[in-house]
């Protein structure tokens, strides 16, 4: 814990300061303090700032503003986060030689089904989706991840549970390699979109066939599809296994934030 708290500290330490202006004097804690109070968090407390304040004040001297304070800077910080995440992905991918993504989505639902009507986070249908592989129905968002053929987040977008995975994808800013190939689930079957992203992007969607597609595989290209499959739902599981029963939070942009920082945690903890 501390080896990765040092090193993530450092990391964004060195890179805030780049093109960034220098902060107040005055303020008790760093943005890169904040947001490694937030990783850290993710990481190994299940997104619990008050925990990770503990640890940090004890273990490394951070000197943390009252709570209301501290999560006011930390939401403010939300689209640098973001930013950082993006950056992060962005080195990895020119790492990334075999140029092979995944996407999928997994559902993080907000309360439990019974009370929804109780739910003051989200107020609308559209959250209101179906977990396909659990045949069952969840209110709260959907999560599309693009991941290296290792299991490496470098992509993400949250949208609300009821839009289906391609209508989501649509929506996506995908910025992967020229001649990349992306492995999907044949809930991205759309022959529109592969084509223009073959043409204009140069990047390959290759969704899993269903038994009526107009466009068969090769029992060798299924093969492979069905093998690369595994590896995103294999990393899924480990993000997942991260977040606590429930996620606290009092607005949902609150909620949505902690979402990113479990994706963005666990990019870093797979690529140190």
């Amino acid at each position: 814990m501390e080896d990765f708290t040092i090193a993530i500290y450092c990391f964004l330490d060195d890179y805030l300061k780049i093109g960034r202006p220098k902060e107040g004097h005055m303020r008790k804690l760093t943005d890169a303090q904040i947001i490694t109070t937030a990783i850290v968090a993710a990481r190994f407390f299940g997104c619990n700032y008050v925990r990770a304040r503990a640890y940090l004040r004890e273990g490394h001297q951070f000197d943390f503003p009252d709570k209301s304070n501290f999560n006011r800077h930390l939401h403010r910080l939300a689209p640098t986060i973001s930013s950082l995440f993006f950056a992060l992905g962005q080195a990895i991918k020119e790492l990334n030689t075999d140029s092979r993504y995944l996407i999928d989505s997994f559902p993080v639902a907000v309360c439990k089904n019974i009370r929804i009507n109780n739910c003051r986070l989200l107020g609308d249908k559209a959250y209101r989706g179906k977990n396909m592989s659990k045949r069952e129905y969840f209110y709260g968002f959907k999560v599309q991840v693009i991941a290296t053929s290792d299991g490496i987040p470098v992509e993400y977008f949250i949208c609300a549970g009821s839009y289906h995975d391609i209508t989501a994808f649509k929506s996506m800013d995908i910025d992967l390699p020229p001649d990349s190939e992306l492995f999907a689930d044949s809930a991205y079957t759309d022959y529109e979109t592969e084509d223009y992203y073959k043409e204009l992007e140069h990047i390959h969607l290759l969704a899993v066939r269903k038994s009526n597609s107009k466009r068969p595989d090769h029992p060798a290209m299924a093969y492979l599809k069905d093998m690369m499959r595994k590896r995103i739902e294999t990393t899924f599981s480990e993000i997942l296994a991260w977040f606590p029963l429930k996620i606290h939070a009092v607005t949902a942009q609150g909620f949505i934030l902690k979402i990113v920082l479990f994706i963005f945690a666990f990019t870093i903890h797979k690529s140190l």
